[in-house]
């Protein structure tokens, strides 16, 4: 068959537009509308101003930067230099910034900057989808992950290793002073980088101890990240958090052809047991999407007398397994007794075991 003509220097006569090498279906149109359509109060909530400096060279504006971001967490790209990548050579991001290319230090400033009011957005977001009408509410699932936090396991102690460990920097210190005055040479203006060190981690040490003694039920802490705790996960023990989260389904606008799911609820906890978040996850997606889900889904790891009964009260339908340790396993034989009276056998439950028939078991 003959081939098609191939020049990688081939012009246009009528160059496309930009709008023309996105699909009117792609879902970065709906990041463009959401960010386009935020009011001046949502801005002002995040500090950023608008009309820009009329000094100094000309920034990128507020728009492409948040779209940026809003686009990479949306589809799994929250690195600023895989942005700055994306920005450069993947025509979704090329559309939303008008071809511009942020670096990633612009990109992580502004995220630096704003990332605690941006937080705001995802309620916006979700609350977006509904109005619009692509989530299904019919059903949401609730479930729980360990993920380990910036943070080493060895970091954590308790009181007692934290008074070995205070004892054992102190040591490490006055051997470090004691090498600073003895030395023949006058002693630095700036402390040695070890002895600061040391120093800074016998503060650290203290004040984990002060913690300690002050809040009840705390055993140990993390000197790393002080919120951590451990927690077993599907890489072993780790210094983590227990994150919750809600989904729901996005309606499918195609047959055949999953759309995914829209988080509408998602919390990081310190404890280790999902028992005691189904209510509060629950609440979460109500507050969120504004409405009640038909149905919760959860796995067994959420099942308990208290949160059914919760749950009831709130007139919200829950489907949960019951956990492996309350499910009914089969009573050996020698727990049934025998009633000689009526010719049958009581469980052990007390239930009176009815005759059906006989059956041949046949080994093979």
């Amino acid at each position: 068959m003959p081939l098609r003509p191939f020049n990688r220097q081939q012009t246009w006569l009528l160059p496309p537009t930009l709008d023309e090498l996105i699909a009117d279906d792609h879902p970065v149109r709906f990041i463009a509308s959401f960010v386009d359509t935020l009011d001046d109060n949502i801005w002002q909530q995040m500090s950023v101003d608008l009309n820009g400096d009329p000094l100094g060279t000309p920034a990128y504006h507020p728009r492409a930067l948040l779209s940026v971001w809003l686009y990479g967490f949306m589809t799994g790209t929250r690195s600023s230099r895989k942005l700055e990548s994306a920005c450069r050579d993947q025509m979704p991001y090329l559309w939303l910034t008008g071809w511009q290319h942020p670096d990633h230090n612009t990109l992580w400033r502004f995220y630096k900057e704003h990332r605690a009011k941006m937080r705001h957005l995802f309620k916006l977001t979700v609350r977006t989808a509904i109005n619009m009408d692509l989530v299904d509410i019919a059903v949401q699932a609730v479930d729980g992950t360990k993920v380990q936090a910036n943070a080493a396991r060895d970091r954590t102690y308790d009181t007692k290793a934290l008074q070995e460990l205070l004892k054992r920097v102190d040591t490490v210190i006055l051997e470090l002073e004691k090498q600073n005055e003895e030395g023949d040479t006058q002693p630095t203006v700036h402390l040695p980088e070890k002895l600061r060190q040391s120093q800074l981690l016998r503060t650290e040490v203290k004040a984990a101890m002060e913690r300690l003694a002050k809040e009840d039920g705390l055993k140990r802490v993390n000197l790393t990240d002080n919120d951590a705790e451990l927690m077993k996960s599907r890489q072993g023990i780790v210094a983590g958090y227990n994150v919750q989260t809600v989904v729901s389904p996005l309606k499918v606008t195609e047959p055949d052809k999953n759309n995914g799911m829209l988080i509408t609820a998602v919390d990081a906890v310190q404890d280790t047991d999902d028992h005691h978040q189904l209510v509060n996850m629950v609440v979460q997606a109500e507050e969120m999407v504004g409405k009640k889900a038909d149905i919760t889904l959860a796995d067994a790891g959420y099942h308990s007398g208290a949160n059914l009964s919760a749950c009831e009260e709130r007139n919200q339908r829950v489907a949960i397994p019951e956990s492996q340790e309350n499910r009914l396993k089969p009573a050996d034989h020698d727990k049934f007794r025998y009633d000689a009276n009526t010719d049958s056998y009581i469980c052990p439950l007390g239930k009176t075991l009815k005759f059906i028939e006989i059956g041949l078991i046949v080994n093979n």
